[in-house]
């Protein structure tokens, strides 16, 4: 099931039983997260509310209308179990996205009540994939859909509880950073796959008037990159491996992922990605009409644009970036830990004259707004932190293998 990593992190042992024999038994499963009003630049939104009925001991799921629809859910269309993200209203208290672990279908593989399903049509990539769009309209789900291993509902009183210091996105988190793990590296996969293939081809590419290096491959342009993009292909394929290591240990401990490593992921992700889509574009301009041809890869190229936003969109996790690391520097304006480079120091004192600059120009400007004007100087920094990022893990890498050797 594509949901069962979200499942053996969130679940109680008896909701964990529950999901093993529906795997058993062959069960189909779906992540159900992303919504249509809740895409590119929204960060983590959830417009699905899922409010406790304390008379039935029961949740009501309801994703309030089109705009909550749940879309991009992969395996979606024919899933019988699901994972739903969900915000979680127990007596009138929103208390933030949840996860559930709900039957979307009946043991005879009708749809349940208050579920709706459909294909969201055909794509520029990816049409082996059902991804499909579930709409939830007052669909009724047990008291123990909700996964509890850190947070519940009691039955009776409908008291929340939830295990101090975990917040809700730690909660549901697990399943993104495995994702951007998989992610990165599916990204990094396509790439070498098509500089491999493209070098074979321009390797025996004869071309006319090259004297004594007759293939395309020898072209100057053409072999620096192929340089290049094999030995950044080999850094990154590095990093997010010493990332995959590292989140593995903490799956394996059934512990939360540290916030150095969550940033470490996060970066991951954005690299390997905004590498793959620049270095295959590079690569494009310099094979001819070769990369017109179907079949060469190059018709596939936007398969890294859905790399791009999912698992949490590259624009979102960098604004991310740049906004911890500012939020540390305005609470430590004054000592020596706030931020952990001049650059970044730089930065985000240019940040502050922004916001300051335009406070003063209209005293009734919103923070998103005031933010919005340093967006190029935001971008900058969050560039910077995940370089800095890269060579720490990397650093840090070869010193623990070094100091088992």
């Amino acid at each position: 099931m594509t949901n069962a990593g979200t499942v053996m992190a969130l679940a109680s042992a008896e909701q964990r039983e529950r999901a093993l024999k529906e795997q058993e038994r062959g069960a189909l499963g779906c992540f159900c997260l992303t919504e249509k009003l809740a895409g590119v630049n929204s960060g983590l939104v959830v417009n699905t509310k899922a409010t406790y009925d304390v008379a039935r001991r029961a949740f009501v799921i309801d994703s309030g209308g089109n705009d909550g629809t749940k879309n991009w859910i992969s395996q979606g269309l024919f899933a019988d179990v699901a994972v739903v993200v969900a915000e979680l209203v127990v007596d009138g208290t929103n208390h933030g996205p949840h996860g559930f672990f709900v039957r979307l279908r009946d043991r005879t593989g009708r749809l349940m009540r208050g579920v709706t399903v459909g294909d969201m049509g055909p794509k520029t990539t990816g049409n082996d994939l059902d991804n499909a769009w579930v709409r939830f309209e007052k669909f009724v789900v047990p008291h123990d859909a909700l996964l509890n291993k850190y947070a519940n509902v009691d039955a009776a009183t409908g008291v929340y509880s939830i295990t101090p210091g975990i917040r809700t996105m730690d909660m549901i988190g697990q399943r993104l950073f495995t994702g951007r793990v998989a992610v990165a590296q599916a990204a990094l996969t396509f790439l070498r796959r098509l500089y491999d293939d493209t070098k074979m081809y321009s390797d025996t590419k004869n071309c006319t008037m090259r004297g004594r290096a007759p293939s395309l491959s020898d072209v100057p342009q053409l072999r620096a990159l192929y340089a290049e993009a094999y030995a950044t292909m080999d850094r990154l394929d590095a990093y997010v491996k010493q990332c995959e290591v590292e989140l593995c240990a903490c799956l394996r401990a059934q512990t939360i992922p540290s916030a150095s490593l969550v940033q470490a992921i996060a970066v991951a992700k954005i690299k390997a990605v905004d590498k793959a889509i620049e270095l295959a574009f590079r690569l494009k301009q310099e094979v001819g009409s070769y990369a017109l041809m179907a079949s060469t890869g190059f018709d596939n190229t936007d398969f890294l644009q859905c790399c791009k936003f999912a698992e949490g969109d590259s624009r979102i996790l960098s604004q991310k970036l740049a906004r911890d690391c500012f939020n540390a520097f305005m609470k430590n304006e004054h000592g020596e830990t706030g931020v952990k480079s001049e650059i970044e120091l730089d930065l985000c004192q240019r940040i502050a004259s922004i916001l300051e600059d335009q406070r003063s120009k209209n005293p009734t400007i919103g923070k998103i707004e005031a933010w919005d004007c340093a967006w190029r100087e935001v971008y900058q920094l969050a560039e910077v932190i995940c370089e800095r990022v890269q060579l720490e893990k990397m650093v840090s890498s070869k010193h623990t293998l070094t100091s088992k050797l």
